[in-house]
C-alpha cells in the first residue's frame, strides 16, 4: 500500500499593536496611562506608535521618544509635521527606530524603515512612506516602499507599513499595491478613523486611517475656535492643541508569524466615543 503522509501546518500568532497620530502632550500622557492595559488586552508582541504631532502638534524630541520606549514601544513613526520641529532632526539622525517617511530626499536626516528585534529571535519590519496627493511633491512612495521591502524581506516574514497620506484613494491604491507582500498597511495623517479595516485577498491587513490619539473636543486635535478662525477668515492663526475628551485610537493586527499573512485586524478607540445621549429621568 502507498504510504500516506500527514502535513502539519505550523502557525504562530503575532500580535501587533499600532497607535495612530498622538497629538500634543495631552495625547502622550493619555497614551502612557493606557498603554500597559492596551498591551495586556491585545497581548501585544510589538508596539508601534505614530508620534509626529506630540510637541504642540509638531514633531517630537528625545524626551518624548524615551518616554514611549520606556513604556514598551518598539518603534515610532512620524510624517510631514516632524520637519516643523527642528529638534526632531537630531532624534531622527541618532535613533534608528524613530522613522520618517522613506520617500523624502535621502539628504534629510533619519531612516524610513527598521527591523524590530524581539525576544526569542522574532523580528518585524516597519516601513514608513508618505503620500503625494495634496501633500509635498516628494519621491514616489510606491517605488520607495518596494525598495524597502527588498531590504527587509530576506530578514523577516512580517512587515508593517505606515502610509502617511491625505487622499483616501492614494491610500487604497497603496493597499492594493502591497497586498500579499506585507503583513499590514495602516494609514495615518487625517486623524479620522475610517471604517474600512479589512484583510485584502492576498493576506494583507489594511485600514485607510487608524485615527488620532488625542483630544476629540477639537478639530482634529486643534482648539475649535482657532480652527474656525483659520477656516472662516482664511488667514493664519497659531495652532493650539485642545485638551478635552482625550481618546487613544489604534489597530490590533494578528499575524501568522510563519507566513507573514494577517489573520485579523481590529480598530479601536479607548475610551469608546459617545454615540447616544442618555436622557435624564
Amino acid at each position: 500500500m502507498p504510504q500516506r503522509y500527514i502535513v502539519v501546518l505550523r502557525m504562530r500568532l503575532f500580535n501587533l499593536l499600532f497607535i495612530g497620530d498622538v497629538v500634543g502632550n495631552v495625547g502622550l500622557r493619555e497614551l502612557l496611562r493606557q498603554l500597559p492595559e492596551l498591551i495586556s488586552t491585545y497581548s501585544a508582541d510589538a508596539v508601534v506608535v505614530n508620534g509626529e504631532n506630540i510637541v504642540n502638534g509638531k514633531g517630537l524630541t528625545e524626551a518624548e521618544a524615551n518616554a514611549l520606549f520606556a513604556a514598551g514601544v518598539h518603534c515610532i513613526t512620524t510624517g510631514n509635521h516632524v520637519w516643523d520641529n527642528w529638534k526632531s532632526r537630531s532624534l531622527l539622525a541618532s535613533t534608528p527606530n524613530v522613522l520618517r517617511p522613506f520617500n523624502y530626499p535621502s539628504a534629510n536626516p533619519g531612516r524610513g524603515w527598521c527591523l524590530v528585534e524581539l525576544p526569542g529571535g522574532r523580528t518585524i519590519g516597519v516601513i514608513q512612506v508618505q503620500g503625494r496627493v495634496f501633500m509635498q511633491p516628494i519621491d514616489d512612495p510606491f517605488k520607495a516602499v518596494d525598495d524597502a521591502i527588498l531590504q527587509l524581506k530576506p530578514r523577516t516574514s512580517m512587515i508593517m507599513v505606515d502610509f502617511h497620506a491625505d487622499a483616501t484613494a492614494e491610500a487604497v491604491a497603496m493597499g492594493w499595491h502591497l497586498d500579499g507582500r506585507v503583513s499590514a498597511v495602516l494609514g495615518t495623517h487625517t486623524h479620522i478613523q475610517t471604517a474600512d479595516a479589512t484583510i485584502l485577498p492576498n493576506g494583507t491587513a489594511y485600514v485607510t486611517d487608524v485615527g488620532m490619539s488625542g483630544p476629540y473636543d477639537s478639530v482634529i486635535g486643534m482648539q475649535k475656535d482657532v480652527a474656525l478662525k483659520r477656516m472662516q477668515l482664511q488667514t493664519a492663526h497659531k495652532y493650539e492643541v485642545a485638551e478635552a475628551d482625550v481618546r487613544i485610537c489604534g489597530a490590533h493586527v494578528i499575524i501568522d508569524e510563519v507566513s507573514g499573512d494577517a489573520l485579523q485586524i481590529t480598530t479601536f478607540q479607548s475610551p469608546p466615543p459617545r454615540t447616544s445621549i442618555v436622557q435624564g429621568s
